[in-house]
């Protein structure tokens, strides 16, 4: 990985230190720049392991949805626990793979040798060279990417693929929703509000008109859903609620108590009894609660599917050559 080494320095303790709010512990940094307002605990690295076990199910362990036979490198924007990163790494060991996150989350102990975790604020110009990667990957940015950095988050997405790579994302839209419609979400409206100021809730339903304008062609978007427990009539769908509802009880908490404390001024009480509500909602089978999941692929124009070698040479001579931004990633 001697390609981008140059442009990485050792990670600033900055980007280590935490606060505790009401007994989680959150990057001080995120907090104070308003780049991300969940924990960053042992409880939510867990926490997003498992969510990572719940999108193969949904998938049915698909990690790369466009047509990449050989993939020789990976970019995963928001790597957090780095569970998807690390599947990648294992099932292409001749591939590069980077992840990229805010936090310097705990190195895992078994880290492929062909993943590299890297620490750098994806709401600043990327410093990635031009035509580089064959797959950006972006899921569950929402609470993360500033809500008008999304053009220009699309933007940078394009030009470190290689022509003819892929970009791939998966969001999660938080508005529950409800398949009888008479389901309150409470929770839902509350937490879009309190993080509106800084975030966009509702970027997922945007990802394909996004992509379609910053240049991508043979965009194509999905929309799944994503039960908050098990009611649905489909053994899969079943299996999968089943699965999520435990995942759903912590998030509806971690995901809520900092924005909903700080931005809408509640107290950690009422955060507590509207989480408690939310969760009774969530497990009533009657109300037929789902998040929708948004999955959008799309083709950065050019190269050739098959012929990986020759654009991956094309990035020293292009006329994009590297970014100009001096600003420098961070590395573990």
């Amino acid at each position: 990985m001697a390609e981008g080494d140059f442009q990485t320095v050792p990670v600033d303790n900055t980007y280590r230190e935490v606060v505790v709010h009401h007994n989680r512990e959150f990057q001080r940094y995120a907090l104070e720049n308003g780049v991300y307002f969940a924990p960053v605990d042992d409880d939510e690295i867990e926490r997003l392991q498992y969510m990572h076990m719940l999108f193969n199910m949904m998938f049915e362990n698909r990690l790369l949805f466009p047509p990449i036979p050989r993939p020789r490198r990976i970019l995963e924007c928001g790597s957090g626990s780095a569970s998807w990163a690390m599947e990648v790494a294992e099932q292409y060991p001749e591939c590069e793979v980077i992840g990229l996150d805010i936090y310097p989350y705990p190195m895992p102990a078994d880290l492929p040798a062909n993943l590299d975790l890297q620490i750098d604020d994806l709401n600043s110009p990327s410093t990635f060279p031009s035509n580089y990667f064959d797959l950006v990957h972006s899921r569950m940015m929402v609470g993360g990417i500033h809500a008008n950095r999304w053009p220009n988050y699309l933007n940078d997405m394009l030009r470190v693929l290689r022509p003819g790579g892929w970009c791939q994302m998966v969001e999660i839209y938080f508005n529950v929703q409800s398949d009888n419609g008479t389901l309150t979400a409470i929770w839902s409206q509350n937490y879009m509000q309190s993080i509106q100021a800084y975030k966009d809730p509702r970027a997922p339903l945007r990802l394909q008109n996004w992509m379609t304008q910053a240049g991508f062609v043979e965009v194509e978007s999905r929309l799944l859903s994503l039960p908050l427990s098990p009611w649905s009539n489909d053994p899969r769908e079943r299996e999968v609620g089943e699965a999520n509802r435990a995942n759903v009880h912590r998030l509806l908490s971690s995901i809520a108590v900092y924005p909903f404390t700080q931005a809408l001024g509640m107290t950690l009480a009422d955060v507590q009894l509207l989480v408690a509500q939310a969760r009774n909602e969530a497990d009533n089978p009657a109300f037929k609660a789902y998040f929708p999941v948004y999955v959008c692929i799309g083709r950065k124009p050019g190269g050739s599917r098959q012929r990986h070698s020759d654009s991956h040479k094309s990035h020293h001579s292009s006329k994009g050559g590297r970014h100009s931004d001096s600003r420098k990633r961070a590395r573990h």
